[in-house]
């Protein structure tokens, strides 16, 4: 049996730059999945390794705003035990910047997050063309 399993074929370790990568590629889809008229909120929860634990939707909105319960976004965090939250969202409009209410509730969900032990680790914003990072740019 221990002959058998030497032998497995083992999955390729992702690198954080990988995983990175899947997770921008994964959340790009679900947030501009059609209809893209409206904007998609979407969470992916992960441990301290940056591992993927589980992801949810957080919010659906109109053209120009978004949404959200902290509380059950907060919530799911708690079930998944994540150290970490990435959240993504769209902006149908094609203005890839985050707006005044986005940086607000960015940095709100921030805090409580710190406050339970949890890192808000990026805050995306999608357009069709572009991608947004909170982190990136200044704003966490």
């Amino acid at each position: 049996m221990l002959t058998q399993i030497r032998s497995l074929p083992r999955e390729p370790v992702m690198t954080q730059e990988q995983r990175t990568s899947a997770m921008i590629a994964y959340l790009r889809s679900v947030v501009l999945a059609p209809p893209a008229t409206h904007e998609r909120g979407h969470a992916i929860f992960v441990d301290a390794n940056s591992a993927w634990l589980g992801d949810t939707p957080f919010g659906l909105g109109s053209m120009s705003a978004l949404s959200g319960r902290m509380r059950a976004l907060l919530g799911e965090a708690l079930r998944h035990d994540a150290v970490g939250i990435i959240l993504a969202h769209s902006h149908p409009s094609g203005q890839c910047r985050p707006s005044a209410c986005d940086i607000a509730a960015t940095r709100r969900l921030s805090e409580v997050a710190r406050a339970l032990d949890i890192a808000l680790i990026d805050h995306l914003i999608f357009t069709a063309k572009a991608v947004y990072s909170m982190r990136a740019g200044g704003l966490l």
